[in-house]
């Protein structure tokens, strides 16, 4: 992978007092192979927030005496956060380089995780999981910017996939770790974990990942600066169309994540085990295709044509699984469901990556604001469709189905309409 300069390369060696200094190019491959699993570590750190709180859910319920609608609000704080933070972290990072920022979120992270973990009420828990989020926002804002500061092109399209090989597998290994944690604790180890975690990213960042946001090409002013930047990003018709298709592709992977225990368990009888061997192959099925992409695809195929051919795939089995959700094919079995649901998220893995990259490109001059907009447009987008899953009750996938398909074929109306790949760029 070649960056796009030496000069914005990190390094190990980099000291915060010069950031910017040169980095020869051979110093900065030798180095990459740490790069990318310290960026794949914080694009990971949210899906682990998330994900391995959920094995704990129930005792939580218990142990603070609440109902579980209550606890159920300590996940949609941290998903809100999460969403919410971006949009003033991504700016912040344009102004002030990208280790302030990240170090100061990650080191919020870290105490108001260790405060979730002595947590003695419901509504302490709640606030602090919605800190959290905020905080842990860093992660994954700062992650992408950096990625837009050392690659350009095909590179950073490659970059992304390879990122996915990391950061997706912590959806998979995330409820095992808390079911783990569990055996051995009760809920507030998972916090204790978490922030174990969040203490040897932070200091992983600070003495191996160096500043890559040179001074010279930093933003200036206040928030209405930062504002004026982010109205002038959405009114760039292609970025707007590459951040909103892959915000309603994200969508259809969150309805999936929502939907998928109670449908592969409860309407198709599935054990939990079968379930999880299920999710697990699901979730290599999108690391491997993502590979596909990063590796043999792009470089040599158009990343509109891959999109293109990605979107059709994703429509082809959101459709297989309404008609078979509806009865058109008589009743099925589990098998079909399971080989549509594969397809479907396997081909996750050209959309994800390749919506940032298109979209990244775009912003040489604001990636924090831009990387800000994508993820949060990717979190609320999710976070609204994921409730429609089951909208219609706990007898029927159909919501499901709907849901996926709407947000796919909406993803394909903003890739043509606004993103128009048949035309020339500027």
């Amino acid at each position: 992978m070649s960056e796009r300069g030496p000069s914005t390369a990190p390094s190990g060696a980099a000291s915060p007092e010069s950031p910017s200094s040169p980095t020869p190019l051979a110093s900065a491959r030798r180095t990459g192979l740490l790069v990318t699993f310290v960026l794949g570590g914080l694009t990971a750190l949210p899906p682990l927030s998330m994900d391995m709180y959920l094995p704990a859910l129930p005792e939580v319920t218990t142990a603070l005496h609440s109902p579980a609608a209550t606890i159920q609000l300590t996940l949609t704080a941290c998903l809100a956060g999460m969403a919410l933070g971006q949009l003033v972290i991504g700016p912040m990072s344009d102004k002030w380089g990208r280790r302030r920022p990240l170090l100061t979120g990650m080191a919020v992270y870290v105490l108001a995780t260790a405060i979730c973990a002595l947590a003695p009420s419901a509504e302490l828990l709640i606030a602090f999981r919605l800190l959290q989020g905020l905080a842990g926002a860093a992660a994954i804002v700062i992650a992408r910017a950096v990625v837009r500061d050392l690659y350009d092109g095909v590179e950073m399209a490659r970059f992304f996939s390879t990122l996915m090989l990391i950061s997706g597998v912590a959806p998979i290994v995330a409820p095992l770790i808390g079911g783990q944690v569990l055996r051995v604790s009760d809920w507030r180890g998972v916090f204790v974990v978490l922030t174990a975690v969040g203490i040897a990213l932070t200091l992983t960042v600070w003495r191996r990942l160096g500043e890559t946001l040179p001074a010279e090409r930093r933003q200036t002013g206040g928030v209405g600066a930062a504002l004026r930047t982010m109205r002038g990003l959405l009114s760039d018709r292609v970025f707007t169309g590459y951040t909103l298709t892959g915000g309603f592709a994200f969508a259809v992977l969150f309805s999936y994540i929502s939907a998928s225990p109670f449908v592969v368990q409860e309407i198709y009888g599935a054990s939990p085990q079968a379930f999880s061997l299920l999710f697990g192959a699901n979730s290599v099925g999108l690391i491997a295709v993502g590979q596909i992409n990063g590796k043999l695809l792009v470089g040599r195929v158009s990343l509109d044509k891959v999109l293109a051919v990605g979107l059709a795939v994703v429509t082809a089995a959101a459709v297989s699984l309404l008609l078979m959700s509806t009865g058109v094919f008589g009743t099925v079995g589990l098998a079909p469901i399971a080989i549509a649901l594969f397809v479907l998220m396997s081909a996750m893995g050209v959309l994800l990556p390749n919506t940032n990259a298109q979209a990244l490109m775009r912003t040489p001059h604001a990636a924090g604001s831009a990387s800000a907009l994508i993820g949060t447009c990717s979190f609320l987008v999710g976070a609204i469709a994921s409730p429609l899953v089951g909208i219609a009750g706990e007898d029927t996938a159909v919501p499901m189905a709907v849901v996926q398909l709407t947000c796919v074929l909406l993803a394909t109306t903003c890739f043509l309409a606004l993103c128009r790949p048949w035309q020339p760029r500027d």
